[in-house]
């Protein structure tokens, strides 16, 4: 299933349930904001290495499927609101990033493009990936 496939079914599902309603932008930002908190608290205390040997327990995979699903289907639900399609902004947003951090400039660095010797310095905050 791709993303407009996917957008389709989420809002054949919301639409029946006659919650568009309550799907105002804000609203959806919210809750997505709070699914995302939901992801983190599946980290919360752990160490690196007891995230990863969690992995191998099907029960914290599924929890962590479920929430990284539930954010992807919020940021649909928002780019649907907000009249955008989220794969292109997506391809879009790699592509500033990649001017942003060239490799040349940013192999193995974890520094804000801000704070590279020769890196792009536009106006956006730093890259989500």
């Amino acid at each position: 299933m791709d993303l407009e496939t996917l957008t389709r079914a989420l809002g054949k599902f919301r639409d029946e349930r006659d919650w568009a309603r309550f799907h105002t932008l804000r609203n959806l930002i919210v809750s997505l904001n709070l699914e995302a908190a939901e992801l983190l608290e599946l980290t919360q205390w752990k160490s690196d290495a007891e995230i990863a040997a969690s992995l191998e327990d099907g029960g914290r995979m599924e929890a962590l499927r479920d929430e990284c699903a539930d954010v992807l289907l919020y940021l649909l639900l928002i780019a649907e609101k907000g009249g955008f399609d989220l794969l292109r902004a997506a391809t879009e947003k790699l592509e500033k990033n990649a001017s942003k951090y060239p490799v040349e400039k940013c192999f193995g660095s974890s520094r804000k493009y801000t704070e590279l010797d020769g890196c792009h310095h536009g106006n956006e905050r730093g890259a989500a990936v």
